[in-house]
């Protein structure tokens, strides 16, 4: 079956000026002009837009959606299975919160009691899937399944002041950084208090510290794009010069 521009926006539940932006920029184009000149839809344009759709609920990108469904390798049957995975991850995540929401609801009302415990579930739930999903084959190649899951436990057993602590640790840690970065020292006073900071933070989720872990985190912040992009969001560097300041602060680095 073919369809027009409108109605495939239609039943898709998009705009026209969607699909003909998706035609500009090479993401999804029409398989045919008609004799009026109507961009015309087929059976394989609408199968790449459902997965073009896929991937814009999951959060990526539309430059990255272009470069996974134009890649002459791409399988669109395992990108569904893919799709799938996340999806059903999501609606655990989204099913975890939507029960605390009903618990504290309850509470309010006097009808139940909740521990402090219960009241973070929801969100340490969705912090550690965040980190799995952006992260979660890297470290488990580099720190192994073991150490990871154990991370993942202690980060879930938290109590609600300790949940607290990691994530004013976590901002002082970039405020520091930030601050130290101006300077141009790793190994000044502010660079090391900074790499001391980003100790404290790990260890609220590491079952052990180790130096030469430490500095090894601190190295895939440079070697992966993703870790790098994050600290180097308000000074390009910022990563680089973070594993200085760690490698000078377990002393891997003279």
């Amino acid at each position: 079956m073919e369809y027009t521009v409108q109605k495939l926006g239609q039943i898709a539940g998009i705009s026209t000026r969607t699909l003909r932006y998706y035609d500009e920029v090479g993401l999804l184009k029409p398989a045919r002009i008609n004799s009026s000149g109507y961009r015309i839809y087929g059976q394989a344009e609408v199968d790449r837009l459902q997965q073009i759709l896929f991937y814009r609920e999951l959060g990526v990108s539309l430059e990255s959606i272009k470069e996974i469904v134009t890649a002459p390798a791409f399988d669109g049957a395992k990108a569904l299975r893919e799709h799938h995975e996340k999806l059903l991850a999501k609606r655990e995540q989204l099913n975890l919160l939507i029960a605390n929401v009903e618990k504290t609801i309850a509470l309010t009302e006097g009808r139940i009691t909740m521990s402090d415990l219960e009241k973070f579930e929801g969100f340490k739930q969705k912090l550690i899937d965040d980190n799995e999903e952006k992260y979660g084959q890297e470290i488990r190649a580099k720190y192994g399944d073991e150490a990871i899951d154990r991370s993942n436990a202690k980060l879930k057993g938290m109590s609600q002041e300790q949940y607290a602590e990691i994530t004013r640790l976590g901002n002082e840690v970039i405020e520091t950084l930030h601050a130290a970065f101006k300077t141009g020292n790793p190994a000044g006073e502010l660079a090391q208090r900074a790499a001391d900071l980003h100790r404290q933070w790990l260890s609220f989720s590491w079952d052990s510290y180790t130096k030469e872990a430490h500095a090894g985190l601190a190295q895939m912040y440079v070697d992966d794009e993703r870790f790098t992009a994050y600290y180097d969001a308000k000074h390009p560097g910022a990563a680089a010069f973070l594993r200085d300041a760690i490698l000078l602060y377990t002393g891997m680095k003279a």
